[in-house]
Parts: C-alpha cells; sequence; structure tokens
C-alpha cells in the first residue's frame, strides 16, 4: 500500500513534466498499473470480496427490530355475543423481537470460509491483471521502438539512393554510364521515399497504440525514451515453468478459485442440516371500542405489556429438491473450476514454450545477422567500387544495396524480438 501510494504521489506530481519528457518504459508500465481501466475494475472487484466476507461473518449477529401500528375499523361488525353491531374501535400496538441464531446449520463457518477464500483468488486475479497490462505495455513499448529503429534504417536507404544518384549524375555527365541507369537511379529515390513515409506512418502509429494502450492523449509531443540493451540471458524453458507453477498469480488464481469452489459444494450441503435460533419480544397494546367503557392509553399500555421468549428449530424435511440442485449446481461448477485450472496450465505453458522458442531463435537470427550485415556491407562498398569504375550495371549494384539494407532491417527485427521475449520469460520468472 506504501508502495502505490509513493507511486500515485510521484504520477501526481510529475504528470505534466510526462507530457514534455519522453517516457521510460518503467514509467509507462507503472502509469498503466494504475490507470488501466481492467485493473481498476479488478480492484473494485477484491473490494467486493472482502465486502463479501464480512457480509458473511455478520450472519452470526442477532437481528433486532422494533414495530408499532395503528389500525382503526367503521361500520358493522361481530360482536362478544356472536350478533352483529355498528362498532368504530382502533387499536394501537409497539414492540420490539429480538433473534439470536444459535446454530444455523455450519453454513455461516463454511460460508465465510468460502469467501476468505474466493476473496484470495479475486486478489490474485487483480495481479494477473497487472501482469497482462505489464506485458501489453512491453510489447507496445518496443514495438514503437522498433519502428523508430525502423524508421531509421529506411532513411539510411534513401541516403545511399540519394548519394548514388548524384553520383550517376556525375558519371552520365561523364558519359561513364546509359541514361537508363539514371532513371533507374531516380525511380529507387522514389521508391525509398515511400519506404520512408510509410515507415513514419509506421512509427506514429506505435507510439498512438502506446498511448491508447496508456489511455493518455497524443497530441504529437508523446515520446519514449530507448533502453539500454542489456544482452540478458535467456531463462530456461524448466526454470520459467517451475517458477511460474509457484509464483504465477494467473495461475494461482485458478488453483484458488478450485478450491472455493470445493467449499462452495459443503456450503450448498447445509441445506440439509436442521439450525436453531433464539427468539425473545417486547410488546403493548392499546384497544378502543366505541360505546363501551374503555382504560385509558397509559393504563392499557401498562396492563397489556408483555414479554416471549422461546426458541426456534427447523428441521429440513422436504424443501422442493432446492438443496439437491444447489449442490448439483455446487458440483457442476467444482468440475468447471478443474477444466480452468487446466486449461490455464495449458495455455500457460504454451505461452512460455512458445516465447522461448521465439527467443532462442530471435537470438541465433541476430548473430547470424550480425555477420550478415558485415559481409553485405563489405560486397556493397566493393559492388559500388567496381560500378563506378563500368565493370558492374545499375541491376548488380541495386541488389548489393538491397541485401545490406535488408540484412539491416533483419538484425533490427531480431534483436527487438529477443529484447521482447527475453523480457516476457523474465517477467514470467520472477513473477
Amino acid at each position: 500500500m506504501k508502495k502505490t501510494i509513493v507511486l500515485l504521489s510521484f504520477l501526481v506530481s510529475g504528470l505534466w513534466s510526462f507530457a514534455d519528457s519522453p517516457w521510460s518504459l518503467d514509467s509507462c508500465i507503472n502509469y498503466a498499473l494504475i490507470h488501466n481501466v481492467e485493473v481498476r475494475q479488478r480492484l473494485n472487484a477484491a473490494r467486493q470480496g472482502e465486502l463479501a466476507v464480512t457480509e458473511a461473518k455478520d450472519r452470526v449477529l442477532p437481528n433486532l427490530s422494533g414495530y408499532g401500528s395503528q389500525n382503526f375499523s367503521f361500520g358493522r361488525g361481530l360482536t362478544a355475543d356472536n350478533t352483529y353491531a355498528n362498532r368504530n374501535t382502533s387499536s394501537f400496538s409497539v414492540g420490539a423481537q429480538l433473534s439470536v441464531p444459535l446454530f444455523q446449520g455450519l453454513r455461516v463457518v463454511r460460508s465465510v470460509k468460502y469467501a476468505e477464500t474466493y476473496l484470495k483468488a479475486l486478489v490474485e486475479q487483480s495481479e494477473a491483471a497487472k501482469d497482462d497490462v505489464t506485458i501489453n505495455v512491453m510489447a507496445a513499448f518496443l514495438q514503437a521502438l522498433y519502428s523508430r529503429e525502423a524508421l531509421g534504417v529506411a532513411r539510411t536507404s534513401l541516403g545511399i539512393s540519394k548519394d548514388e544518384l548524384k553520383r550517376r549524375e556525375i558519371l552520365l555527365e561523364a558519359g561513364k554510364i546509359p541514361e537508363l541507369d539514371l532513371f533507374e537511379a531516380r525511380a529507387q529515390v522514389s521508391r525509398d521515399e515511400l519506404t520512408v513515409v510509410n515507415a513514419e506512418n509506421d512509427s506514429v502509429m506505435a507510439l498512438l497504440d502506446l498511448t491508447n494502450l496508456l489511455d493518455i492523449e497524443n497530441d504529437g509531443s508523446f515520446d519514449i525514451l530507448p533502453f539500454q540493451d542489456e544482452q540478458l540471458p535467456i531463462p530456461s524453458l524448466e526454470e520459467v515453468w517451475t517458477n511460474m507453477q509457484m509464483a504465477n498469480h494467473t495461475l494461482r488464481a485458478a488453483v484458488i478459485r478450485k478450491q472455493a469452489a470445493n467449499e462452495n459444494v459443503e456450503v450448498a450441503k447445509t441445506g440439509y442440516i436442521p439450525t436453531l435460533s433464539f427468539n425473545a419480544g417486547l410488546g403493548t397494546n392499546y384497544y378502543k371500542t366505541s360505546g363501551f367503557t374503555n382504560e385509558g392509553f397509559v393504563a392499557q399500555m401498562r396492563h397489556n405489556f408483555s414479554k416471549s421468549l422461546g426458541f426456534s428449530l427447523n428441521i429440513p424435511i422436504f424443501d422442493g429438491f432446492s438443496t439437491r440442485n444447489s449442490i448439483s449446481r455446487a458440483r457442476l461448477e467444482q468440475l468447471n473450476s478443474e477444466l480452468d485450472l487446466d486449461n490455464t496450465r495449458q495455455q500457460l505453458y504454451k505461452t512460455i514454450s512458445t516465447a522461448h522458442a521465439q527467443a532462442v531463435a530471435a537470438q541465433s537470427k541476430e548473430k547470424a545477422s550480425i555477420v550478415a550485415v558485415e559481409n553485405t556491407k563489405a560486397a556493397f562498398d566493393a559492388m559500388t567500387v567496381k560500378y563506378d569504375n563500368g565493370r558492374a550495371n545499375a541491376t548488380e549494384y541495386e541488389k548489393a544495396k538491397a541485401d545490406y539494407i535488408n540484412a539491416l532491417a533483419d538484425r533490427l527485427q531480431a534483436s527487438y524480438e529477443r529484447q521482447l521475449r527475453i523480457r516476457i520469460l523474465r517477467h514470467y520468472n520472477n513473477n
């Protein structure tokens, strides 16, 4: 709680500065964890679970109520002589009743246990929602960074094409290349300019996706900070899965929901158990009939004062199969909770195994693409010299350039893919 308050204060005090300065990954995650609608809904659900526990415990408390009534009767009515006569009567009564549950068939005890267990599941679900938001923000943040870097690669390609266009203009004036080569260079510049425009749009959309996820308005000033690639090792699949089974909030919520479903069956069974309660009451009344002499109000209220004590035992014999149906529904929920737990385990294992495989593949691809960048850059430089000396044609030159740019893009994509998958695995491994 203290940590949350500090975080809230930090965000409130720094809200305006965030609008003008780039956001870090941690800033985005912290902001989303506080403002995300699903997280807030899960927290409200947990608060409702706390109220459910309180309500279950309050069922052991006595019920105390007071009552009062005033009635009037006019016209013919049956008298004590078994005849009818015109009578005007009025009556007033007041009192209080107390009911104390002595034994409720273990329903209260089992209901409290069920409510407390279900509250634990709601708390775990709220934490699971935070995990989902963290991963989604992480993915959107890295996508925005990747789109920005991809825009840089596109601009690099455009810069090379513009430089080449200038060289070909000089070579054409010197008569060393045909005019067709100049037209091809101009066409390549146009294609690269279109690629830059598309990359700019992709970068803008990536930032927009991130701001939408954060639920903030992007007026064009929103920007993000790059982070240092720490070259983190890939945790083993077995290590991540072992830790997830002990600490993952989604899986823990499913386990606790299954436990709660088992306890709910026991709550339903209490419908077969008798209940016992103690009842007490105090009351008095005033009665007046026209044509008869009646005691005064104060005298009647004093003389008619009554007290009552008693016990009430309720033994269920036949309730229209209500309890039986409740038990059947609870057992179906129990079965569904078991299936939900199995499905959660399968989905989580599929998620981390896929992320692990993608991380390994991205790491291997990145290592290969680093070598490819070096080789294609050397080949492109050599092809540029050959083309300038007339020993290669424009098609060969453009192919060498395309190979180099594609190698840069592959390395960039593999790098961010590796970083994303490793961060996802480490997040699962540490939570």
